[in-house]
């Protein structure tokens, strides 16, 4: 087991010095103050499992099989490294408790021969919400990564599979979980858990898995932080959390597109360029949570072409005439919450187009999550929904923030 802790010690090493050498922090009171990697960290590692119920939110999923079996269970079972910052550091008093790392999970649905048994790598973050003394704490978890090895659709299935239609899709979760500290080493979670499984509509059908359940884990650290985090100096404070900031995000993606022609469902064969781009002024209401509006642009190359169908043409031989790019555009507004941690933040927006390509919704939703590679540039990871059930396409870009 040391040898384990060992290995796992050198890999989170290796991770974190790559993620160092492109992410800075600034610190004023340097002099007085560590940074977040100034210090030492608290390295941990853990094992986790979950029961879970799976909604049916598809047809495939209510039991439309060839055997009539219904998918309603699943089971999962994970190992996770990670590390926390020092208590004494800038980081570990602004954000007391926080940690963050890499896991990897493997689910069974108990119908391998229908999905199979995923396996998922991701990153997760998570920290203390309320405290209830030294030892008791309530808490978050979020993770984002992507699930590898579904049984998955193809021509075979195509009567009845509308869950999953490629081999690896995205998977997101989030959680709650009440901790307690056993020793200064040990500690246990066990809280509830909800994850979303889909591909982003990069392939057609899209209905994704979604699973809801409990939660157990016990963490081990590896190297403890000694004493506890001091006060943040409410100047220094306030120096950390300027008003306002700006995001500049550029993203781009893939999808399929369903039209109705004729009163017939129609898939169009191949697959469609989006591109986007997002400004989002953002106010801060303290070191954790911003909130504020954005100007979204996107042009979808699938959009509007039921008004462009060449007439007599249908199933894979289906043709459109060209759109006019100004006949692709959509423009709108949207208003955003963001969880804002080192590292990561998480991002999710309402919003509506006020301009809109013919047969496109105007209502749409976004959940993203920024890695930031400095302080102020980031990688942007996301899906947009449209009316909060209807799939359009992911957000995969890079932004650069304005402090």
């Amino acid at each position: 087991m040391n040898k384990l802790y060992s290995c796992i010690y050198v890999v989170m090493r290796v991770v974190l010095v790559i993620a160092m050498m492109g992410f800075h922090v600034s610190h004023s009171m340097a002099d007085t103050i560590p940074g977040a990697f100034d210090g030492p960290l608290g390295w941990r590692v853990g094992i986790e499992t979950s029961a879970a119920f799976v909604p049916g939110t598809n047809s495939f999923l209510r039991g439309e099989t060839p055997d009539g079996g219904r998918v309603w269970r699943s089971f999962s079972g994970a190992v996770h490294a990670g590390f926390s910052f020092n208590p004494r550091s800038r980081e570990g008093m602004l954000y007391p408790g926080l940690y963050q790392g890499l896991g990897l999970d493997a689910r069974s649905f108990c119908a391998k021969s229908m999905l199979g048994t995923p396996v998922s790598a991701y990153v997760y973050q998570g920290a203390p919400v309320v405290r209830f003394g030294d030892r008791l704490w309530l808490g978050y978890e979020w993770k984002f990564g992507a699930a590898f090895g579904w049984k998955h659709y193809d021509r075979e299935t195509a009567g009845y599979n509308a869950s999953v239609s490629t081999s690896v899709t995205a998977r997101m979760g989030l959680g709650v979980k009440m901790c307690f500290r056993l020793s200064q080493c040990w500690t246990v979670g066990l809280g509830m858990e909800a994850d979303h499984f889909s591909n982003g509509n990069t392939s057609y059908p899209n209905g994704g898995v979604n699973t809801v359940g409990a939660v157990i884990g016990l963490t081990y650290v590896i190297e403890p932080q000694a004493g506890v985090g001091g006060m943040m100096d409410g100047a220094y404070l306030a120096e950390d959390c300027h008003d306002w900031f700006y995001d500049i995000t550029v993203y781009g993606s893939w999808r399929k597109r369903g039209l109705i022609i004729d009163g017939e469902a129609q898939m169009c064969p191949g697959r469609f360029g989006v591109v986007g781009l997002q400004f989002s002024p953002m106010r801060r209401l303290n070191h954790v949570v911003a909130v504020g509006a954005s100007l979204d642009l996107q042009y979808d190359e699938s959009s509007g072409l039921a008004s462009y169908w060449v007439e007599g043409t249908s199933g894979d031989e289906i043709l459109f005439w060209r759109p006019p790019i100004y006949k692709q555009l959509s423009a709108g507004v949207s208003a955003h919450a963001e969880l804002t941690m080192p590292l990561f933040a998480v991002n999710a927006g309402l919003g509506y187009d006020f301009l809109k390509p013919a047969g496109d919704k105007r209502f749409y939703q976004s959940l993203t999550l920024k890695t930031f590679l400095t302080k102020r540039l980031y990688i942007n990871v996301g899906y947009r929904l449209g009316s909060f059930k209807e799939p359009q396409n992911l957000m995969v870009g890079l932004g650069f923030r304005i402090l």
